[in-house]
């Protein structure tokens, strides 16, 4: 770019993107802490805590529209200097996560028990994981409150107090994990006791920071109505993301023991350096928000392509550092010599396709900033049919196993960036305007 003053600095863009990534990874963190807790009870609470934390993984994901579809409304409302305007959309968003939060905590006390003998049958790992989700899911609204709380957050650029909040909780929830498990003696009940009261802690934080902006906190259905019309394409988007990653484990899992296994060393690599380029694309979301909100196209328009080059040599240097670790790594989640003989098999698609999903993950967050998550619903969904649901079937089929499983993903990742490239390109999606509303009608 000619224009310097178009520019942001690369410590503006850490400064948002390393706490995100904190908040980010803090979640995963605190499963293995509880995972590693429950396994020395047996192999049926693990399996129960699995089952469970799987399904409300499920349900909380679809559900991500509360934060970074507030942080799309809020961001453009503080780039025009509306801050309490902003913050006001967090407050809504917080109403909308309590209500969603209580229908899901009343109807996962009537069904947890048929939901997880559909999952596992009938039996002793159905009945703890109903038990664990039970107590869990009371803790819906709690997690949908800090969701918003992250969202508003985020919107006015503010990604230090979240990783704080989100600190506090979870480690409250490690140290008390243990300790209601064994010397109180509740079990697997007492992971999810634990998992509760953090994410109570939690939310109670994101609601003072909330009192403490000095804005009016009275429910507002049309601002309500209108964040669900954006939640609505982010739902869909993630559905066909999870119907994606749901086919690829199913999939590994028919191929055979040692491909399943090797698929999920892989795949988890995958999902956390997707979490690490993720918080780039937060602080994308949050910048060309702020920018478009203050009227300047050109602005948010450089700002992609900053972050878009940032991201892309990010991958670059994941993608070396991954291809230099292809023998040592492996061995330190199995010493199955089947396990690490399939591994080669996916482990050079996820190597390559860093690059590819560093631009992917980026431009990801420029759309969403810029509110424009219509296109990116149509673009996933399009990219999953075409590209990833036919070549992870016909996988199975013709028994391509993880070579074909793992062609499948990259071209779903190939797809997408060619679509989130078009759009980029356009320019149609930097409309200006306190609220996407405002832009599109202008």
């Amino acid at each position: 770019m000619s224009d310097l003053g178009e520019r942001v600095s690369p410590r503006r863009v850490l400064a948002l993107a390393v706490p995100a990534l904190g908040v980010l990874a803090a979640e995963p963190l605190y499963v293995l802490v509880d995972t590693a807790v429950v396994g020395h009870l047996g192999a049926v609470p693990l399996a129960g805590l699995a089952l469970g934390g799987t399904l409300f993984t499920l349900v909380s994901s679809q559900l991500t529209f509360l934060s970074y579809g507030t942080t799309a409304r809020t961001a453009r409302l503080h780039g025009a200097g509306r801050r309490k305007d902003a913050v006001a959309e967090g407050v809504q968003a917080t109403w909308l996560g309590v209500l969603v939060g209580v229908v899901l905590m009343v109807l996962t006390q009537l069904l947890a028990v048929p939901i997880a003998e559909l999952m596992a049958g009938p039996g002793p790992i159905a009945d703890a994981a109903a038990t664990w989700m039970r107590v869990a899911l009371c803790g819906a609204p709690m997690v949908l409150i800090t969701m918003a709380g992250n969202g508003w957050m985020r919107g006015v650029q503010d990604t230090a107090r979240p990783l704080r909040y989100v600190l506090v909780g979870n480690g409250v929830s490690a140290v008390l994990c243990p300790l209601f498990v064994y010397p109180f003696g509740w079990g697997l009940e007492g992971s999810a006791v634990a998992n509760l009261i953090g994410q109570t802690i939690a939310a109670a934080l994101f609601v003072r920071a909330l009192f403490v902006e000095r804005v009016p906190l009275k429910p507002e259905f049309a601002k309500m109505r209108a964040q669900l019309g954006l939640g609505r394409d982010l739902v869909l988007r993630t559905l066909a993301f999870q119907a994606c990653f749901l086919s690829a484990t199913s999939v590994a899992a028919r191929t055979g023991a040692e491909a399943a296994a090797a698929h999920q060393v892989v795949w988890q690599l995958w999902a956390f350096l997707a979490l690490v380029l993720d918080s780039l694309a937060i602080a994308a979301q949050s910048l060309v928000g702020a920018a478009l909100g203050a009227g300047s196209a050109p602005r948010a328009k450089g700002i992609a392509r900053q972050v878009t080059w940032y991201s892309l040599g990010f991958g670059i240097v994941l993608g070396v550092v991954f291809a230099a670790l292809a023998g040592p790594l492996p061995t330190l989640f199995t010493t199955d010599g089947a396990v690490l003989e399939a591994i080669p098999h996916a482990w050079w698609f996820f190597v390559l396709m860093q690059p590819v999903a560093g631009v992917v993950f980026a431009l990801d967050g420029v759309l969403l900033g810029a509110g424009d998550a219509a296109y990116l619903r149509t673009a996933t969904l399009l990219s999953a049919a075409i590209g990833y649901l036919p070549l992870i079937w016909l996988s199975l089929a013709f028994d391509w196993g993880l070579v074909g499983i793992w062609t499948g993903l990259t071209l779903f990742m190939l797809l997408r960036l060619i679509t989130l490239l078009l759009r980029a390109r356009s320019g149609r999606w930097a409309v200006v305007g306190a609220t996407r509303a405002e832009a599109t009608a202008g």
